[in-house]
């Protein structure tokens, strides 16, 4: 993370400690002449961590070049001050109340944040944008997280929602056919 107070949390040192650490790697290795990388461990939905702290995260990932392929998603273990955190709210070493994000879908919204640069997380990327109230990082700017929808998408989603909402609680009857008499049977498939 690069939050402070969830840093604190995970019992971590600065950020800022992880980046001169960073530069001199890169740096001793180009003296040395190998060809060696750093893969950061990022953990979404940290007891501690809001929504806005993953948003800052994510800003920090996109300056400074980071685009985690995978992320792990806070998950309580036996025995950890961490899962102590989770199921008290309270940090142990502290003893002040942590926030904890419980709630599935703000734990999705903090892992896309995470990989905001995965299409497929683009959603729900927005949706916290949006929620936290920084619209301002949906745009093409190079400060921006990701694209705005095209126009073409929204009509999409409108359009499913509408679908749904419609046909909540009937039945589909898509996979069969009436005879003449009004009986339904199902339709026939050829195999090739």
């Amino acid at each position: 993370h690069s939050v402070p107070h969830v840093l604190a949390a995970m019992a971590k040192p600065p950020f800022s400690v992880y980046q001169k650490f960073q530069e001199r790697f890169y740096r001793l290795n180009k003296k040395i002449g190998k060809k060696q990388y750093i893969l950061p461990y990022f953990i979404a939905a940290h007891p501690g961590s809001k929504l806005t702290d993953a948003i800052d995260l994510a800003v920090t990932m996109k300056h400074s070049g980071l685009r985690p392929e995978q992320v792990q998603l806070f998950l309580p273990t036996p025995g950890s001050r961490s899962t102590c955190m989770y199921y008290s709210g309270i940090n142990p070493m502290t003893m002040q109340s942590v926030y904890v994000s419980r709630k599935p879908e703000e734990r999705a919204m903090q892992r896309a944040l995470l990989q905001f640069a995965d299409q497929k997380n683009w959603p729900l990327v927005r949706k916290a944008l949006r929620l936290a109230g920084r619209e301002d990082l949906i745009g093409q700017g190079t400060h921006c997280l990701v694209p705005p929808e095209r126009a073409n998408d929204r009509k999409k989603q409108e359009v499913w929602s509408q679908a749904r909402q419609k046909n909540r609680g009937r039945t589909n009857f898509s996979n069969e056919q009436k005879t003449k008499s009004g009986r339904k049977r199902p339709k026939q498939t050829s195999h090739r």
